[in-house]
């Protein structure tokens, strides 16, 4: 009886370990072998009984870092917890007397067990020496990704306004050339990016282009790593200060909204826990504030976007958080208007038109005046 609800475990599907992959896994991968390896850790309760009683609260752990993971892939401290619950369990399986005749069937799942820790344990070194090679990087905020293309842009145009859009992969993503063919808009966004490596790329980026106006758009990513408030507001005051001292209009787009529509077709669409809504309101209403006081164009996505919960409008996204080609098409008139209220001209204050004097009148205060 058993064997018939293993061998449901044993459909074939894709093998995990089959091949010789490179260490690091991607994210559905390791989502992938998540469920995989809590079916066969509960699949061995029938083989083996007294396994449940010593061995749940462990296959309850591992379930609990494999959610963790799903909302925040390539994370090292649930990476480590999956795998090592996973060697606590080997050990527990490997010590629980069995019964005779053990079935093959049971074997060959814990076989996959065991593939499965080596493969989780190569995976965390390698995020390890990722995250070690990173923090070595003589280009920590890639500086240099657009090296070339700054080499090759020429210089802007008489009587044209270039305008430069610093930001994460929402700016990345936007293919500006098709929204304003006749504008000299600059995309240098960079997927995953912090407002600290905004920065970072003020100069080789955005001042050494000569633009008229720099937009910047980020903060999202900063929500998502912990980044404390204050370090945010201090990033965005550097670079307005930076744009200031260049002669450089300073344009501060508000962080988008976001929403878990999407969670269902893919569980790292979950965005709300890692980016709560109410601190992105916070960010923006700062961000709002700060430009008021300075008399910097604010330019406000996020009213656009929101819907009446409060969340990323479900048909301007296709995963909670980077806008598709509707939400694009909502944001371009807000970019241009924005642009243009930052560069054109000051009105000059109309001169006072003198006043003629009536006829018979004297221009001069009488004695009663």
């Amino acid at each position: 009886m058993w064997a018939r609800i293993v061998l449901a475990l044993l459909v074939p599907c894709v093998a995990l370990f089959s091949q010789a992959p490179s260490a690091q896994m991607s994210a559905p991968d390791v989502n992938q072998m998540c469920a995989r390896v809590t079916q066969l850790m509960e699949a061995g309760y029938v083989a083996i009984a007294a396994l449940k009683v010593s061995a749940s609260a462990i296959v309850d752990t591992v379930k609990q870092s494999c959610t963790e993971l799903q909302l925040r892939p390539a994370t090292g401290q649930p990476t480590y917890a999956v795998f090592m619950n996973l060697r606590v369990y080997l050990d527990l399986y490997d010590a629980i007397p069995k019964p005779y005749p053990f079935p093959e069937v049971a074997r060959d799942q814990v076989r996959e067990v065991r593939d499965a820790a080596a493969r989780l344990d190569a995976h965390f070194r390698a995020l390890l020496d990722s995250k070690d090679a990173d923090l070595r990087s003589a280009d920590r905020d890639n500086t240099a990704r657009f090296r070339e293309d700054n080499s090759l842009l020429q210089a802007p145009r008489a009587n044209t306004r270039r305008v430069v859009l610093l930001g994460d992969s929402i700016t990345n993503l936007w293919r500006l050339n098709e929204y304003f063919p006749q504008e000299d808009f600059v995309n240098r966004g960079i997927n995953g990016q912090l407002t600290g490596q905004l920065l970072t790329r003020m100069k080789s980026d955005v001042v050494d282009l000569r633009p008229t106006a720099v937009v910047v758009q980020g903060g999202t990513f900063d929500l998502t790593r912990d980044v404390a408030a204050g370090a945010i507001q201090n990033n965005y005051q550097l670079m307005a200060d930076i744009a200031k001292a260049n002669n450089i209009k300073v344009i501060f787009a508000s962080v988008l909204p976001v929403n878990d529509y999407h969670a269902a077709e893919n569980p790292t669409n979950q965005r709300t826990v890692s980016r709560p809504p109410a601190q992105i309101r916070a960010l923006n209403d700062w961000l709002k504030t700060f430009c008021a006081q300075r008399g910097y164009v604010y330019l406000d996505y996020f009213s656009v976007l929101v819907d009446d919960k409060g969340f990323l409008m479900e048909d301007v996204s296709d995963d909670g958080l980077h806008p598709n080609a509707k939400g694009y098409r909502l944001m371009a008139p807000l970019l241009a208007k924005a642009v243009d209220l930052s560069t054109r001209p000051p009105i000059a204050a109309p001169k006072p038109v003198p006043v003629a004097p009536k006829p018979g009148s004297s221009s001069k205060p009488s004695k009663s005046q």
